[in-house]
C-alpha cells in the first residue's frame, strides 16, 4: 500500500474544475519544462505554457557545481505564474537532488552499502528539508537501476545488482523525501528514474540498447519501481535508451499497460533530457512531431527542457494523431501532483528558511553515520586496523589524501568544498595523543619519506568525474599510476592501509594483496573524511557490506551473484572454470563486508504456519570479538526445480544486528508465498511448490543452510 494516497476527492474535483477551464494551449503548456528563464521564458510563463522550471544549467549537471536555486528566485519566477497568468497553476521547481544537498552523503551505492535503509530514509529527508528552502519542490530521484555491469557510470547513482536490496533502499528514499505528506515545507516530490532497464545498456555504455526478456525484466528490473510506487512516488522518468527494440520514451506497454493499469501509478511521468526529441535519432519517429504524438501516446506526460510538446502536440490534435483526452489525462497528472504538493496553497518558500535548514550539526551527525556505515573493510591482516596505539608515526600519502570535493562524488551540484575536510585534516583531528603524522605533498616525497614512519595510510582512487552519466569506463582498474604507487610503498617494507575512492567496484585483486588492510569507502561526501578517520583509530566499527559483487578483472563482468546454474555448473563433472586465464567466482561476493569483531552462526531453525507458508527462519547470531559491532545478517533462497530456470540464490531480507561482545541474538525472517513467486512461462507471477535451499549468513556465499518443501 502506498503512503500517500494520489487519489484524495477534493483534489480530483480540484483537477476537474481547473481542467474544464484551461485552453489546448494552456493543457500543452503544462507538459513543458524549460531549463533557463528569461525574458523570453517569462512571457511564456505568463501565457500558461510552462509547467515546470529544471533548476540546471545543462544535461550533465552531475559533472561538478551549478549555479543553486535560491528561494528568493524562485519566488520571483513563481510569482509570475501565480500572479500573472490566467489560471494561476503554480511551477514546479525541479533539480537533481540524488545524494544530499549541501550536506552531502554518500553516493546512493555507497548508502546502499550501509543495508541500513533507516539511514537512507534520514539522508533523503534531510535533502529534503534543505532543498526545499531554497525553493526546490521537485527532485530527479531516487535513482533505482538494476546495475550488473560496473562499467557504466551510473553504477553509482543506484543500490547495485539485487533487486530485492535496491527495492528496500528506493521506498526507504521515497519516504525521506515525500514524507507521508508531499505538501509539507520541508519535503519534495521524488522521482523514481530511469524507467526501466537502463542499467541493462550493451557493455556498460550509457544510452546504448538493452534486450532484457519480460521474465527479466519483471524479476530483476522492475521491482525497485514497483517498490517505489508502492511507497507512493510522485513520480518517474522515462529512460533514454531503448529496450528490445522500443525506445522508453515511446514504450506503451511499459508506461501504461505496466506502470498504470497493472500497478496503479497516479503520479506524472516525466521524460529525461531530451529524450523525446531523440526519438528521431533513435529512428522510430520521422521528426520532432511524430516524436511527440508517440511520446505522449505512450505515457510521457512532461517533456524535460527539449520543447517538443510545445511545438507540435497542438498540431499532432488538430491533424488528428492524438486524441484530446490522452493530452487530459497527461495534464491531469501534472496538476495532481502539483496540488498534493501544495503548490497551490503554499507557491513560496520562506526566504528565511534557508539560514537555518543547511548543514545543520543534525545533518551533518547523519551524514558522518551514514558514510561510516556505508565503508566496506575488505581486508584486516593481522587486524592490523584500528591503528589506536600500535604505531607512532603515520605517513597520510596519495592522490586524494588532501582532496575535499572529491569526496562527494558525482551529482553533487550544491556541495560546497570548503565546508568539508579532507581525510588528511580529518586524521590529524582524530589521531590519538602520541601519534606523529606525516603528510607528503608528492609520490616523490612520500616514497623519500616512507623509511620515517612505521605505517602509511594510502588514499587511492577514482576521481567523481569518472563516475555519473556517460562517464563509463573500458578498464576497472584504479587509474593509471596508482598500483605502482602502492607497489613502490610496500617495497620499503612499511605495511600500508589502503582506502579506496570510488564510484564503482574497481577490480583491484593486486591492491588488496599488497595491502594490510583495505577500506572501500566510495565517494562518501561532507563527512567523509571524519568518518574514515574514525574508523580507522577505532572510534567507529565498519559494519558495510558490499551491495555488488567485486570483480577480479575487467572481462569477467558482467558478474553478479544471483546468477543461473547453467546445465554444466562449476563443480559439475570436470568443469572447474569458465576462463582459462582467470580463477572460477568473484574477487568478493555480494553482501561481504569484515568488522573488528567476529560473528558466528549458529542454530538455524524453520517453522511453517501452513505447509503453504509462510515459513520463519531463523538463526543465533553471537559476537564472538572483544568490540561491540554490527552484523547485517542475510537471508538467500534458492529454488531447486521449477518450471523456468531459477538463480542459484537472491537475497530475500537482512536485518542490521547490533551485539556487545559475548551477546547473542535471535534473528528471525518470514518468508512469504510472494516471496517465493516467480514470473511463469506466460510473463505471469506464478507460485509453485517443490523443495526450496535457504542460508542464513553475513554474505551470499557463506552461512548456515537449511531446506523446507512448499506444497499446497
Amino acid at each position: 500500500m502506498s503512503n500517500i494516497n494520489l487519489l484524495r476527492e477534493p483534489v480530483e474535483e480540484k483537477i476537474n474544475d481547473l481542467l474544464s477551464q484551461m485552453t489546448k494551449e494552456e493543457k500543452i503548456g503544462q507538459t513543458n519544462q524549460l531549463h533557463a528563464f528569461g525574458e523570453p521564458e517569462k512571457e511564456a510563463v505568463r501565457q500558461g505554457q510552462v509547467g515546470s522550471i529544471l533548476n540546471a544549467t545543462s544535461a550533465f549537471a552531475g559533472i561538478g557545481a551549478s549555479p543553486s536555486a535560491s528561494a528568493e528566485i524562485c519566488n520571483a519566477i513563481q510569482r509570475v505564474a501565480f500572479a500573472e497568468s490566467r489560471l494561476k497553476i503554480p511551477l514546479l521547481f525541479g533539480r537533481d537532488v540524488i545524494h544530499g544537498y549541501r550536506t552531502v552523503f554518500p553516493i546512493p551505492l555507497g548508502q546502499a552499502a550501509s543495508w541500513n535503509p533507516e539511514l537512507v530514509e534520514l539522508a533523503a529527508a534531510v535533502a529534503a528539508s534543505e532543498a526545499s528552502a531554497d525553493g526546490i519542490k521537485w527532485t530527479f530521484a531516487p535513482m533505482v537501476d538494476i546495475a550488473r555491469d560496473p562499467r557504466w557510470g551510473r553504477v553509482a547513482e543506484g543500490s547495485g545488482e539485487d533487486p530485492y536490496l535496491a527495492s528496500t533502499m528506493s521506498a526507504a528514499a521515497v519516504r525521506g523525501f515525500q514524507g507521508t505528506d508531499m505538501s509539507a515545507a520541508h519535503k519534495i516530490v521524488a522521482c523514481a528514474k530511469h524507467y526501466v532497464g537502463y542499467g541493462g545498456a550493451e557493455g556498460g555504455r550509457d544510452y546504448e540498447s538493452a534486450e532484457i526478456s519480460m521474465r527479466t525484466l519483471r524479476d530483476i528490473y522492475l521491482p525497485s519501481f514497483r517498490a517505489a510506487v508502492d511507497a507512493g512516488v510522485g513520480t518517474l522518468m522515462a529512460a533514454f535508451h531503448d529496450i528490445n527494440g522500443v525506445p522508453m520514451s515511446a514504450h506503451r506497454q511499459l508506461l501504461t499497460d505496466v506502470l498504470r493499469l497493472e500497478w496503479g501509478f497516479k503520479g506524472f511521468v516525466v521524460s529525461d533530457w531530451a529524450s523525446i526529441e531523440e526519438l528521431v535519432n533513435h529512428g522510430v519517429a520521422r521528426h520532432r512531431a511524430d516524436a511527440a504524438a508517440l511520446a505522449l501516446f505512450a505515457g510521457v506526460d512532461m517533456d524535460m527542457v527539449s520543447g517538443t510538446y510545445i511545438e507540435n502536440l497542438g498540431s499532432m490534435l488538430e491533424q488528428g494523431h492524438l486524441s484530446p483526452e490522452i493530452l487530459d489525462e497527461a495534464v491531469r497528472r501534472i496538476l495532481r501532483i502539483k496540488f498534493l504538493a501544495g503548490l497551490f496553497e503554499h507557491p513560496y518558500t520562506d526566504p528565511r528558511r534557508a539560514a537555518t535548514a543547511m548543514l545543520t550539526k543534525e545533518n551533518r551527525h547523519a551524514a558522518c553515520l551514514l558514510a561510516q556505515q556505508s565503508i566496506v573493510l575488505l581486508k584486516n591482516e593481522v587486524s592490523i586496523l584500528p591503528l589506536e596505539n600500535h604505531f607512532r608515526r603515520i605517513a597520510i600519502l596519495g592522490p586524494h589524501a588532501h582532496s575535499r570535493g572529491e569526496l562527494f562524488g558525482t551529482w553533487s551540484p550544491d556541495g560546497r568544498p570548503e565546508e568539508t575536510i579532507s581525510i588528511a585534516e580529518a586524521v590529524k583531528e582524530a589521531a590519538p595523543q602520541g601519534v606523529e603524522l606525516i603528510f607528503a605533498e608528492s609520490s616523490d616525497e612520500a616514497i623519500r619519506r616512507i623509511k620515517e614512519v612505521d605505517l602509511a595510510v594510502l588514499v587511492l582512487g577514482e576521481h567523481p568525474i569518472r563516475s555519473g552519466e556517460n562517464s563509463n569506463v573500458s578498464d576497472l582498474s584504479l587509474p593509471p599510476g596508482q598500483r605502482q604507487f602502492l607497489e613502490a610503498l610496500v617495497a620499503q617494507g612499511i605495511p600500508v592501509v589502503l582506502i579506496v575512492l570510488a564510484g564503482r567496484p574497481l577490480a583491484i585483486p593486486e591492491e588488496i594483496r599488497l595491502s594490510k588492510a583495505v577500506l572501500y569507502a566510495w565517494h562518501p561526501g561532507t563527512e567523509g573524511g571524519r568518518a574514515l578517520a574514525d574508523i580507522l583509530f577505532g572510534y567507529a566499527n565498519p559494519s558495510g557490506k558490499l551491495p555488488v559483487t567485486m570483480p577480479r578483472a575487467t572481462g569477467q563482468v558482467p558478474i553478479y551473484y544471483n546468477h543461473k546454474n547453467s546445465g554444466r555448473p562449476i563443480g559439475w563433472q570436470d568443469f572447474a572454470f569458465r576462463y582459462v586465464d582467470l580463477p572460477h567466482g568473484p574477487l568478493l561476493p555480494f553482501g561481504y563486508g569484515l568488522s573488528y569483531t567476529t560473528f558466528q552462526y549458529n542454530n538455524l531453525a524453520v517453522s511453517a504456519i501452513a505447509s503453504s507458508g509462510p515459513y520463519d527462519i531463523s538463526a543465533e547470531v553471537t559476537n564472538t570479538g572483544t568490540r561491540s559491532g554490527s552484523e547485517v545478517v542475510q537471508l538467500y533462497l534458492r529454488d531447486l526445480v521449477a518450471s523456468v530456470t531459477r538463480p542459484v540464490k537472491e537475497l530475500k531480507g537482512f536485518q542490521r544486528v547490533a551485539l556487545k561482545p559475548g551477546e547473542t541474538k535471535r534473528v528471525t525472517f518470514t518468508l512469504k508465498p510472494s516471496d517465493l513467486t516467480f514470473t511463469g512461462m506466460n510473463d505471469l507471477p506464478l507460485l509453485e511448490p517443490g523443495e526450496f535451499h535457504f542460508w542464513v549468513g553475513p554474505n551470499s556465499t557463506e552461512g548456515l543452510q537449511g531446506r523446507f518443501e512448499l506444497e499446497f
